[in-house]
């Protein structure tokens, strides 16, 4: 018996296909990827006067399972984690840590690529992208006029 009764995702694939497939027929699931789970995360990208940042949801993780790239002016945050054997005991199981990879083309010649910086706290990955100074805002100034 089923604790909880769940709602097809799909209710166009009709009770017949999810019947002889299961549910994960058209889940994002090994099916589709080739053996391999993907997920892309959303993603916050902010500007202020003297940085980006970039904010990643990827809750689930440990900072380990990250590595963050840059090469010519390409920021590439890539994850992979191993998915847990035992979903026996359960009734129905969703989590889905999987593998992704996402790559954002930075502005050129706009940030300190030394200061990068990096941080994980609680399913949150944070990225800072200080500016260059030539990069930053310059404050209003009143031209004379003659």
């Amino acid at each position: 018996m089923k604790l909880v009764r769940f709602n097809n995702r799909y209710p166009q694939s009709g009770s017949l296909l999810n019947h002889f497939f299961g549910n994960e027929f058209m889940n994002d699931s090994d099916f589709f990827k080739g053996g391999h789970y993907y997920n892309t995360p959303k993603v916050n990208i902010r500007e202020t006067d003297d940085a980006f940042a970039i904010e990643v949801a990827a809750p689930g993780f440990d900072k380990k399972d990250f590595n963050v790239e840059l090469e010519n002016d390409v920021l590439t945050i890539e994850v992979s984690k191993e998915e847990k054997a035992e979903k026996n005991n359960y009734s129905h199981y969703e989590f889905n840590y999987g593998s992704f990879k996402r790559s954002f083309t930075l502005p050129k010649d706009k940030v300190m690529d030394s200061k990068i910086s990096a941080k994980y706290d609680n399913g949150i990955l944070n990225i800072q992208l200080p500016k260059k100074e030539e990069a930053k805002a310059k404050p209003k100034r009143l031209i004379d006029i003659f």
